[in-house]
């Protein structure tokens, strides 16, 4: 679980309806992570400095270069530096790193987003859980009540994975896909089950959001933001249920409904 503020105090001038005063406002952190992977330097991440070895691997899983904890030898990490080392125990494909394209999917003609560096391409999550209706306005209010810096800032986004009990891990980030990828981190470095779980984020759910979950075998998306259409597109063919605008006591079921008990 991560711990520690991600902002800091800056010295500001306020103006308010013609009266200005000095006040101290907290604004987010962000830092450059520089990740070696197998000796050979992969990307630099833009991030919040925290969570930083479970951003890494949710990063890798995203990517398909990692899938499973056995994948990972050993994660070194210089914080002080923003660097960041980590060995697999067996080589990965890297030359085709982070191309992709949208093209049909499953045979059906449907749009899809292909990941060219995963020969296997995305498989559909494998999951029959269903998640009680009345448990899902619960969990984003649990979600939200963690959402400290958030409150301070208003310059991060949340993420949380959660099932029936209630949230397991939740972090926050100033991109919206580094809070998803360290919540897969966390899974994958914990060997969390995951197709029983269900992602909770603060954001839209795009069609990238969408992947990161079918990559962590989460069958379940709940969010306070909306989807987009592709990310419903993919999900229809991939197994996931997406809920969007979870706020107050509505929210809306976009894919298979089946996955919800009302």
């Amino acid at each position: 679980m991560p711990a520690g503020p991600i902002y800091a105090q800056y010295q500001i001038i306020h103006y308010n309806g013609g009266k200005v005063e000095n006040k101290t406002a907290h604004v987010v952190t962000e830092k450059p992570l520089t990740v070696f992977l197998n000796h050979n330097e992969l990307s630099t991440l833009i991030c919040s400095p925290v969570g930083l070895e479970e951003l890494v691997v949710g990063f890798l899983l995203s990517e398909g270069l990692v899938r499973q904890r056995s994948d990972i030898k050993d994660i070194r990490c210089n914080e002080e530096e923003g660097l960041l080392w980590i060995e697999t125990t067996q080589p990965v494909q890297t030359s085709n790193f982070l191309r992709r394209h949208i093209a049909s999917c499953c045979g059906k003609g449907r749009a899809g987003l292909y990941f060219i560096n995963d020969a296997r391409q995305v498989q559909p999550v494998e999951s029959d859980w269903q998640l009680e209706a009345g448990k899902i306005i619960g969990l984003m209010e649990a979600m939200e009540e963690r959402a400290d810096s958030f409150r301070l800032t208003g310059g991060v986004h949340s993420a949380s994975l959660a099932d029936e009990s209630g949230v397991i891990v939740y972090y926050e980030d100033i991109g919206r896909h580094n809070a998803v990828d360290k919540v897969l981190g966390y899974t994958v470095l914990n060997e969390v089950i995951t197709n029983n779980k269900c992602l909770l984020l603060s954001g839209r759910v795009a069609s990238e959001i969408l992947i990161k979950a079918v990559r962590g075998n989460i069958p379940i998306i709940l969010s306070r933001a909306a989807p987009t259409e592709l990310a419903l597109d993919l999900a229809e063919e991939l197994n996931v249920c997406i809920v969007g605008f979870v706020r107050g006591d509505r929210f809306n079921v976009y894919t298979h409904p089946e996955k919800i008990i009302f």
